[in-house]
């Protein structure tokens, strides 16, 4: 029977190694990922303005959140921008992973411009989008709308408007990431089953819905999980461009829950509102885990 010293020694011996690299990263998980989600659950029963102690209240917070609309809009208007953003996002990354997987002459080229909109500073991209919607007469967009005839259109100003230009900033934005999942997707795909299909005398269209989609479902959980949680995290365009208006129109759960913790200092409702987030895009992830998340034979 060994005793504890010895089987110490032994697994130490063993597993040295993996623990002198595992521990700085867990001390880093505890520090910056496992402590302010503690602290945070913490503040959302208390008062905390930043300045002073924190005051102890309770439920007050999270039953506020019911009697809260701007609240509900916010989580509404996450909700349709999802709908604006995610299944476009997907479908033009997929589209752009198609034309330069056929190899064409100049499909380097096309790989490095589509992906640029990814490494260019948000500010920059948002600077550019808000030059090309100007809501005058002068407004790139509104010049060419008048070309076809089109009155000039408010795009940012108006309430109807602003959380679609924003959605199209964020595919702009984030379509080159996902056009490189699914090119690696692509190319993971066995070369014989599209010379079988050949053979058969499949359709290209037939091929792509019966071989290319199916098979990169894998991608699609991937890519649909990235995207859901990005369109719900979004704040910056909505900060950039709109500050959160017209009429609360693009006030995002991000953004009002920034609005909450850094502008009123109301530390344990932003709180209460990020666990909110949390609860949703964990649900949804769910969902999709179910429907999406299943494995795939290339055999």
């Amino acid at each position: 029977m060994l005793t504890r010293k010895e089987r110490f020694k032994r697994n130490w011996n063993k597993y040295g190694l993996v623990y002198v690299f595992l521990t700085p990263i867990l001390i880093h998980f505890a520090i910056f990922q496992l402590f302010p989600i503690l602290f945070s659950f913490v503040l959302t029963f208390t008062n905390w303005p930043v300045i002073g102690e924190p005051q102890y209240i309770g439920m007050k917070n999270w039953l506020a959140l019911f009697k809260d609309p701007l609240a509900w809009k916010a989580i509404w208007n996450t909700i349709v921008f999802s709908f604006y953003y995610i299944v476009p996002t997907m479908a033009l990354g997929l589209i752009l992973a198609l034309l330069i997987n056929m190899g064409k002459k100049g499909s380097g080229f096309f790989k490095g411009l589509f992906f640029l909109p990814v490494v260019t500073s948000f500010v920059v991209i948002s600077g550019i989008w808000s030059w090309l919607f100007k809501g005058t007469e002068d407004g790139f967009m509104n010049m060419f709308l008048n070309l076809l005839g089109i009155e000039p259109q408010l795009f940012l100003s108006d309430s109807n408007q602003a959380l679609i230009v924003l959605a199209g900033l964020s595919i702009f934005k984030v379509c080159g990431s996902t056009m490189i999942y699914y090119y690696a997707g692509l190319q993971s795909v066995p070369h014989e089953l599209y010379e079988a299909a050949k053979i058969d005398g499949s359709s290209s269209w037939n091929t792509f819905w019966r071989i290319t989609f199916p098979l990169l479902l894998p991608i699609h959980f991937y890519v649909a999980i990235i995207t859901t949680i990005g369109s719900f995290q979004i704040f910056d365009s909505a900060f950039l461009l709109t500050s959160g208006g017209p009429s609360q129109s693009t006030t995002t759960i991000v953004y009002y829950l920034y609005q909450e913790g850094f502008t009123s200092l109301r530390l344990g409702y932003a709180s209460v509102l990020a666990y909110v987030l949390f609860i949703i895009i964990f649900c949804i992830s769910l969902v999709q885990r179910k429907y999406m998340g299943k494995e795939v034979s290339y055999k």
